[in-house]
């Protein structure tokens, strides 16, 4: 069983916004897989399917960003998986806009849906796809940037970075994470 979960916020109006690339590209792999995620459990939006031969699950949490923890923990607990065979997609303030980057472990980065991951699930040790939404500019609110849509300007890269993400995601489903790592990380 291998489970994804992509952060965002709940609520046509997070639709889009930079802090919801992780349901962006949790969108795209329902696409690409022919899965609903529709199914209300655990706080969250649920899709279950089989993909290459795996029982996948996709996970986007409605907890809003702050409290995503909660709904992974109560997933982890219901269905006795693992931590190992889970991946989190969600935006990165560090990478920038048209980038992806892989990692298996770290802290949160002040990032707060990581922050309540690791307290949930009690361990910084997790695999994670960082999606790029690049910094603000000097003296803008980070809150507001984060909840803002991504311009016009940057509508191509967005697209392309949510594409590597699912690729990426859907190699690891037949690979180890270090392998997944090393192909995806330019």
């Amino acid at each position: 069983m291998k489970w994804i979960v992509g952060l965002g916020n709940p609520g046509t109006n997070y639709a889009g916004t930079r802090h919801n690339v992780g349901f962006m590209v949790v969108d795209e792999l329902a696409k690409r897989w022919g899965i609903s995620v529709s199914q209300s459990k655990f706080k969250a939006l649920i899709g279950e399917g089989n993909v290459q031969g795996t029982k996948v699950f996709l996970i986007k949490p409605m907890t809003y960003m702050n409290l995503s923890g909660e709904s992974v923990r109560a997933f982890l607990d219901f269905y006795k998986g693992d931590i190992e065979d889970g991946l989190i997609l969600y935006d990165d303030l560090d990478t920038e806009v048209g980038r992806i980057r892989l990692r298996y472990q770290g802290s949160s980065g002040g990032h707060n849906g990581i922050k309540s991951l690791i307290q949930h699930l009690g361990t910084q040790s997790f695999n994670r796809v960082r999606i790029g939404i690049s910094r603000p500019q000097p003296g803008m609110n980070i809150a507001d940037y984060v909840l803002s849509t991504f311009p016009k300007g940057e509508q191509e890269l967005l697209a392309k970075m949510v594409e590597d993400a699912a690729d990426a995601v859907e190699f690891s489903l037949k690979a180890e994470f270090e392998q997944t790592m090393a192909k995806f990380n330019r």
